[in-house]
């Protein structure tokens, strides 16, 4: 089997690399608040998954200022 006469730089490395790049999970707006969440999972901000209620979201209170 071949091997290189000389070891490839870590620019060439890397360069090479750039092209890598993983896709972004799909998003879609949530039917009961409307905001963007990623497909398939529980939304964040309401609670929500499938038309149904399912985790018990809490409400950050505001901190009262003296």
């Amino acid at each position: 089997m071949a091997l290189p006469k000389r070891q490839h730089s870590k620019q060439r490395s890397r360069k090479r690399r750039t092209h890598w790049k993983t896709d972004v999970p799909g998003s879609k707006p949530c039917p009961n608040c409307k905001k963007e969440i990623i497909s398939h999972r529980v939304c964040p901000f309401c609670g929500h998954y499938k038309g149904k209620q399912v985790v018990e979201v809490k409400v950050k209170e505001k901190k009262k200022v003296k």
